[in-house]
């Protein structure tokens, strides 16, 4: 059973920093696209980052593009997400995800696996 975990919540100073950390029960995590997405109260699912696991390609959506960075280390089978400068606009509810193979890594319906969440609540 695949499994995904989340840590790195909190509440987190508007201007700070926050480093966000999923681990996976994935023996072949090295062979997934990995995704992190946040969603807000009130609002739909919305794209933050995404690794490839082939080049470690990445991409980031546009509300977080240059201050955020995802990476990944495939021996501890984690996921991290590294977020600069957050503002209250950040705040949300973020999600690990993963998939064999993410084509449109932006979209969340192309993963299958999902982690519970963190909350992050970014303080002005």
């Amino acid at each position: 059973q695949v499994q995904l975990v989340e840590s790195g919540g909190g509440l987190v100073p508007a201007g700070g920093s926050l480093r966000l950390s999923c681990v996976a029960s994935l023996r072949t995590f090295n062979s997934f696209d990995m995704g992190w997405f946040r969603q807000a109260p009130g609002k739909e699912r919305e794209f933050v980052a995404a690794i490839k696991w082939f080049g470690m390609r990445t991409y980031y959506g546009d509300s977080v593009k240059g201050r955020s960075s995802i990476s990944r280390d495939n021996a501890k089978m984690t996921l991290y997400l590294q977020m600069n400068s957050p503002t209250p606009e950040d705040t949300a509810v973020y999600y690990c995800a993963a998939s064999q193979r993410a084509p449109r890594p932006g979209e969340p319906d192309e993963y299958a696996y999902w982690g519970q969440g963190t909350q992050v609540t970014v303080s002005s």
